[in-house]
């Protein structure tokens, strides 16, 4: 008689990944030897597929702001400068609002701004490099026109994201949403 055998799935990096995400969402701590045991798999393994904690966490937090500017981007009808501030705004008003990044900015908030700012864990670079798309984007299309590179106009542009993210940790003040679209306005030239 032949038996079946099923071939189990092999727990993979994008599981670790929505594992995370699941994670983060619900405020919890994205703690290594707790991942690897619900995963099934050993820490090294982790380790391997992502380097470090740090490099995990920016993966984690680098997929959900990606789907939230994805997201974000998908209900702008306007364009040029407006399309840039309204999803520039729309990304800081949804990390604003985001209870996981709070939680974890609350918690663990000197790493998070580290690992959120720091060219090692590729977050802030893909985030430039998303601003400088939009940016490029509007420019080609002839919707946009700054007299400025446009890779250091997206830098610019995050920093102030990042200033009015984590104004809580920088000032003691808190974030308050739509308080970057005006200073986006201004830089951009944007009318009204």
């Amino acid at each position: 008689m032949l038996r079946l055998v099923t071939a189990v799935p092999r727990t993979t990096a994008e599981d670790a990944l929505r594992l995370g995400r699941r994670r983060f969402r619900a405020e919890q701590r994205l703690d290594m030897s707790a991942l690897a045991a619900d995963l099934g798999v050993n820490r090294v393994t982790l380790y391997r597929w992502f380097g470090s904690r740090d490099q995990y966490l920016a993966e984690v937090v680098w997929s959900l702001a990606r789907r939230l500017l994805d997201s974000v981007e998908a209900e702008v009808d306007d364009t040029g400068a407006a399309r840039v501030v309204a999803v520039v705004t729309g990304f800081v008003d949804g990390v604003i609002a985001d209870a996981g990044m709070q939680r974890w900015l609350r918690e663990e908030g000197e790493h998070a701004m580290r690992l959120l700012t720091r060219h090692e864990t590729s977050f802030q670079p893909r985030l430039i490099a998303f601003v400088e798309a939009l940016l490029a984007e509007e420019a080609d299309a002839g919707r946009l026109d700054v007299p400025v590179d446009l890779h250091e106009l997206a830098y610019v542009v995050v920093r102030l994201v990042e200033s009015y993210t984590y104004l809580d940790l920088i000032t003691g003040e808190q974030p308050r949403p739509g308080h970057v679209a005006p200073i986006l306005r201004m830089l951009l030239r944007v009318d009204g």
